[in-house]
């Protein structure tokens, strides 16, 4: 990394915010690969449009909006859809009424048409020290969710019928997990907007799953590969002048492509190995 890069403000302020959401995304991201609920990524992250959007049209800021609407919509989607076979349905028709609405907040304002471009691809360059702020309280709120509910978490991912029978409610964890999702996008589309929220929140993790059998090997390799992804997508950008979004989405692709001949095990014992190793975790 150059160090020519942080003299400038608006450059540690970038490389300060991509870093707290792609921390947060590696981690949300890899239990939600894990769960096969990457389409609920994708929802939550035009839900978060409308959101951004409806906050503009009243004069608030655009993340408070992301925020708001993603966590409503991901409690209604966890709500909806607890069990596996209820999730697609639930999410589409939430992203459905989502849509609807970030068309008619731009029908009735379409003055802020390049606010509107950034809360779709990301402008992380116009980060400012007080949204650094924000992001980075806003991460410790999602963390410390993420670690309270992560053992009933991964219990109730690999084995939902015998988590049921112990005793954990389903329910309450898909709801749970869905508004730490929620949090995490609003993170992410800071960085890479929201039509790219998948580049930090699947491709990092995915790429994780590939090569490691081991949960807690897999959550740090997550993290570190979606730092990774998004500080040199930014470098990369500065020498270049190609769009920050396209290159961290380009490197997370890379990523993910070329990790498929290290794929470690098949995704049945893949499972396997992440019970296992939760069980000889410390409570």
């Amino acid at each position: 990394m150059n160090l020519l890069m942080l003299e400038y403000d608006f450059m540690t302020n970038a490389f300060a915010a991509a870093g707290i959401a792609a921390t947060v995304s590696g981690l949300a991201g890899f239990f939600l690969v894990m769960r096969g609920q990457t389409f609920a990524g994708h929802a939550l992250s035009h839900v978060g449009f409308a959101g951004a959007t409806g906050a503009t049209l009243l004069g608030i800021a655009p993340l408070w909006g992301l925020v708001g609407f993603t966590l409503a919509a991901g409690l209604g989607m966890g709500f909806l859809g607890a069990r596996i076979g209820n999730r697609d349905v639930a999410i589409g028709v939430v992203l459905a009424l989502a849509l609807g609405l970030g068309l008619l907040f731009l029908h009735y304002h379409t003055s802020f048409a390049t606010q509107a471009t950034a809360i779709l691809f990301g402008n992380v360059f116009a980060v400012d020290r007080p949204t650094v702020i924000m992001l980075a309280c806003l991460s410790i709120v999602t963390l410390l969710a993420l670690a309270a509910i992560m053992r009933p978490l991964v219990f109730a991912s690999l084995q939902p019928e015998m988590a049921e029978a112990r005793g954990v409610s389903l329910r309450a964890v898909s709801m749970a997990f869905l508004a730490i999702v929620a949090l995490a996008v609003s993170e992410c589309a800071q960085i890479v907007g929201v039509l790219l929220v998948f580049t930090l929140m699947v491709g990092p993790p995915a790429t994780a799953q590939l090569i490691t059998t081991r949960l807690w090997s897999g959550l740090l390799l997550s993290t570190l590969f979606a730092v990774a992804t998004a500080w040199c997508g930014i470098t990369i950008a500065w020498y270049t002048d190609w769009p920050v979004s396209f290159c961290i989405a380009a490197l997370s692709a890379a990523g993910y492509f070329s990790s498929f001949g290290m794929a470690a095990l098949p995704p049945i014992t893949w499972r396997r190995r992440a019970c296992e190793s939760l069980d000889r975790s410390p409570d």
